[in-house]
């Protein structure tokens, strides 16, 4: 339920209605936007009348939000979500570039593609360190070791760090090391994980599943939210399809899509979606066009002996040519390429 204020709405009528959302057993969400202020009552408000609400000093209105997340609907926050990473913003007018290997191998190959991708113009350095394979037998990640070669490499750089993380047990490491959580396709509905997650300040990158619809990705973001970690990001990484020619079918259509259900940023994965190098740039700057507010592409100094995902990285000149096209499609949408503003990054600086 969203009580909407008025315009001259004074603090302490706003304090009185949150005591009031508060006595009926709700928890309460504020949000103060540049145009309104909005109190949200979240719980089970279906036997709690609106009328409860509208007559109190200085509120507009009541209503209720229809979709069954309420945290991430539009609906109840209808100004972008930005989140804030080393002066740059997920969710603005910038739009954000993260790359580099699907695995951390080596210190060496850490640093020159986090050297490459930055003077590309990526924004931030992606490397996985615990790795979901689908065989047991395939490389499994350097876990604390490629932590380590990752904030080298940041200290190198200045690029904030993107991990995926793979189990609460991994939390209270990850959250000390690591400057953004990306929660993978196969753990989206980990709803224990999710839980977690929301307890702490940590950014989240959420991607979606392989056969999720936007609906049971903005319900896993809901999670988060709910536990008060308000730095989420959505990705759309392609999902599980008939169609055998790509590795997952990109659904261009979930971008403009999300961006009119919530006020999270939107992210697209052009290496997941498509599985294959050479396809990588057409599909990055499709999702550019359609508002994505950044990318996250797999990058590899020799993707012929990468020890996973080798076949959809890009090499890193071929990544500069990508971020140039983006960057000219970009302008042409009335944006600009995010870049990192210092020489190093000062993370989970909050959600605006």
């Amino acid at each position: 339920m969203m009580i909407i204020m008025k315009a001259n709405a004074t603090p302490q009528q706003v304090e009185a209605v949150i005591a009031q959302v508060k006595s009926e057993g709700l928890n309460v969400h504020l949000s103060q936007g540049v145009e309104a202020t909005i109190i949200g009552a979240i719980g089970e408000t279906h036997s709690i009348p609106p009328d409860r609400f509208e007559g109190l000093d200085g509120v507009e209105s009541v209503q209720r939000i229809t979709q069954p997340y309420k945290l991430a609907s539009r609906q109840f926050h209808p100004e972008d979500t930005r989140v804030t990473l080393d002066g740059f913003a997920v969710g603005g007018e910038e739009i954000a570039i993260i790359a580099g290997p699907c695995s951390v191998e080596s210190r060496s190959q850490i640093v020159e593609t986090a050297l490459a991708v930055k003077e590309a113009g990526a924004c931030a350095l992606r490397g996985g360190v615990f790795k979901p394979r689908t065989s047991p037998y395939s490389f499994q990640g350097l876990g604390e070791e490629g932590l380590e070669f990752l904030a080298e490499a940041r200290d190198r750089t200045g690029l904030p760090i993107v991990v995926e993380i793979m189990s609460q047990v991994q939390l209270e490491l990850m959250a000390r090391l690591v400057d953004v959580l990306q929660v993978g396709a196969r753990n989206m509905q980990n709803f224990n994980l999710l839980r977690a997650i929301g307890e702490i300040r940590t950014p989240v990158l959420l991607k979606r599943g392989l056969s999720a619809t936007v609906e049971e990705l903005l319900m896993s973001a809901e999670y988060i939210l709910s536990g008060g970690n308000r730095q989420v990001m959505l990705c759309e990484r392609g999902i599980r399809t008939l169609e055998t020619s790509t590795r997952n079918t990109t659904d261009i259509n979930a971008i403009p899509v999300m961006k009119n259900l919530t006020h999270l940023p939107v992210l697209l994965d052009p290496s997941h979606s498509t599985g294959h190098a050479d396809l990588v740039p057409a599909v990055a700057r499709a999702a550019v066009a359609a508002g994505a507010d950044g990318l996250i592409v797999e990058v590899h100094p020799d993707p012929a002996h990468a020890v996973s995902d080798g076949k959809q990285s890009l090499k890193p000149e071929k990544f500069a040519q990508m971020v140039d096209q983006v960057g000219q499609i970009a302008q042409v949408m009335g944006r600009r390429l995010a870049v990192v503003r210092g020489e190093h990054p000062s993370a989970r600086q909050g959600w605006t």
